[in-house]
């Protein structure tokens, strides 16, 4: 889909958005697009809106003011969004209910079934999303037996066994181990590969750093910084941000909203 000057139209688009949560204003009129095939990270020190923003784009958070369209199509009349996966900050990825690995990542399908009845081509999106990140072999087993990094890779199947064309993850690194970095990483290569648009929460770039387009650096609900990313510009000429490091690994997060 384009727009009249034959530009890609932007996937995401944020035009002077704010949000509280409480009565504590988060984000204070933020302009941000993503366009077709970018990848975008979202960086920031804690508590800099970052969380809160993508939780505004998907709707978990109103908007107090500002315009929001996904796919040219402002949120509030948005319906399609098996378009739309989303991985939130890692927590456990049953919640706490007793479930196979293959019930969680299923659930993530049903945005695609009619009547939430899975289908031949259903179960085969479950496979191959549990084959991306390398939990096949433990598709029967409960996800309370996991680790957090096995926990973080089923979310993120849950969200690819829809095959969406937008990809928004909220600190996917986060307290994950080094090995299941790496297969992250992978993954999210090979959805880059095929098209999918992508917007990251970063703490730290890590092994996503190749990926990224662009930077978009959140301070006070603000937007500081949006063009090259850190790789480009050097760690340390981000105003408010020097403390990004891409070759160090995430720390262990326990906040739920940054």
């Amino acid at each position: 889909m384009t727009v009249e000057d034959g530009m890609t139209e932007p996937v995401i688009s944020l035009r002077g958005v704010t949000a509280e949560l409480g009565s504590r204003p988060v984000l204070r009129g933020i302009d941000l697009t993503v366009s077709r095939g970018e990848v975008v990270a979202l960086l920031g020190a804690n508590g800099s809106g970052k969380s809160t923003a993508v939780r505004t784009i998907i709707g978990q958070v109103p908007a107090s003011a500002g315009e929001i369209e996904l796919f040219g199509t402002a949120r509030r009349r948005f319906r399609d969004w098996a378009r739309v996966g989303y991985v939130p900050q890692r927590t456990t990825a049953a919640g706490g209910v007793p479930a196979t690995v293959t019930e969680i990542v299923s659930s993530g399908r049903l945005s695609r079934t009619r009547f939430g009845v899975l289908r031949r081509a259903d179960h085969a999106s479950v496979r191959r999303a549990l084959e991306l990140v390398g939990m096949a072999d433990r598709a029967k087993d409960s996800v309370n037996a996991l680790s957090g990094g096995q926990h973080q890779r089923v979310l993120i199947a849950r969200a690819l066994a829809a095959e969406p064309e937008l990809l928004i993850m909220d600190e996917p690194m986060a307290g994950v181990d080094l090995a299941s970095q790496e297969v992250l990483a992978q993954t999210l290569r090979e959805q880059v590969a095929a098209g999918t648009t992508v917007l990251l929460v970063l703490h730290e770039l890590g092994p996503l750093e190749p990926l990224i387009d662009r930077a978009v650096v959140l301070r006070d609900g603000c937007v500081l910084h949006d063009g090259p990313p850190p790789r480009a510009v050097g760690q340390h000429a981000l105003p408010g941000h020097d403390h990004v490091h891409p070759h160090e690994p995430a720390p262990v997060r326990t906040g739920l909203l940054s």
